[in-house]
């Protein structure tokens, strides 16, 4: 075994901060501005593409919330080889 192997994964907590607090500058918003968005949704032509585009962004930065808390608290998804029979 290498050096390199035995150290511990350094733990993103500073990114995990930065994505949870830009999540919930993201749900505030939504909550505070809820008339002023409902009615940009219920727009047509092009105002189509905003509750799509606001789900993309409320799923990244949850998602990239949540992927790093988890590591941050140690948890990992098990990764299993892949057997050729």
């Amino acid at each position: 075994m290498s050096a390199h192997e035995n150290k511990p994964k350094k733990r993103p907590v500073g990114i995990m901060v930065l994505t949870g607090m830009i999540s919930i500058a993201l749900y505030a918003t939504l909550l505070m501005n809820q008339e002023t968005i409902i009615g940009n949704f219920a727009k047509c032509g092009l105002y189509a593409l905003l509750p799509i585009a606001t789900a993309f962004a409320f799923s990244f930065i949850h998602g990239s919330f949540t992927g790093h808390f988890w590591t941050v608290l140690g948890i990992e998804a098990a990764r299993k080889k892949m057997e050729v029979k």
